[in-house]
């Protein structure tokens, strides 16, 4: 029989770009009052009709976040259906007044992914035992067709609109290629396994929490980023606590940096920024 590849199939959705920055208080200080509420405005005028969104099947909208920590002040979380759009909305950013006043300390950029794995484990040895040769027409349309088909039924989920939660937990994350334990030389059987028990505690949150998964390998420092939205913030603490016990994590799971905020509602910016708060 052919031999089977060794990688599942994938479904790509929305671009995602995460943009964390440092605010420059000194500087802002230094406008005068009118200087800053023209800059304010311009800011509300370019980021609110973002923060709705676009209506329809996929949905591009952007948020903002009050960051937490020594990392950052303020998170944007943009989501939209090309790479190209994201620069746009990159350079539109930039080149408002209080675009001026942003400093980056850390961006991400990724497209949201959904595994298939049980699909791929499923239809790889049907077409092996037919004899179809992996990589040839009649494989290519075949594997077509099953995207095809996962993709209508997870449209919702590839096209994800921001979920109008109160906090965000943001992290990149890869899988060990080491020495002794490489998640990549792993048997297909065995990974799907693993990615289903994995998978088996997220939806025990899945009522208190929104998780979205983009995939980033040739696109960022690491694989994969993790967002997780939630009213809640404790169960970030409960949800990675748990899920780092079970074997995909625990053997194989590296984690990047933790990045956490709060919704910073675009109406209510102007008063985030304001001095004469206490």
């Amino acid at each position: 029989m052919p031999e089977i590849p060794p990688f599942p199939l994938t479904l790509d959705g929305s671009s995602l770009l995460h943009q964390m920055f440092r605010f420059d208080w000194a500087a802002w200080r230094r406008l005068d009052p009118s200087a800053r509420d023209r800059a304010i405005a311009e800011a509300a005028a370019l980021l609110e009709p973002m923060e709705r969104g676009s209506a329809g099947e996929r949905p591009s909208q952007s948020a903002v976040f009050a960051q937490l920590g020594h990392k950052g002040d303020l998170m944007f979380v943009h989501f939209r259906d090309s790479i190209d759009q994201l620069a746009a909305v990159q350079r539109s950013l930039a080149r408002t007044e209080f675009g001026s006043f942003l400093e980056p300390t850390h961006s991400y950029l990724s497209i949201v992914e959904l595994g298939l794995y049980e699909s791929s484990v499923k239809t790889y040895p049907v077409l092996a035992k037919e004899g179809v040769a992996p990589f040839s027409d009649d494989w290519d349309k075949r594997i077509q067709e099953v995207v095809d088909r996962s993709a209508a039924a997870m449209a919702s989920r590839l096209f994800p609109a921001i979920p109008e939660t109160k906090y965000l937990c943001f992290y990149p994350m890869d899988k060990r290629r080491g020495e002794h334990v490489n998640w990549y030389t792993a048997p297909m059987q065995l990974r799907a396994r693993m990615m289903h028990e994995h998978g088996l505690i997220g939806r025990r949150f899945a009522g208190t929490v929104k998780q979205i998964i983009s995939g980033s390998i040739g696109l960022d420092d690491w694989e994969w980023g993790v967002d997780l939205f939630s009213d809640d913030p404790g169960v970030f603490k409960r949800l990675i606590y748990e899920m780092r016990f079970d074997e995909a994590s625990a053997l194989y799971g590296l984690f990047g940096a933790f990045y956490v905020g709060v919704r910073l509602p675009v109406s209510q910016l102007g008063s985030w920024l304001s001095l004469e708060q206490p």
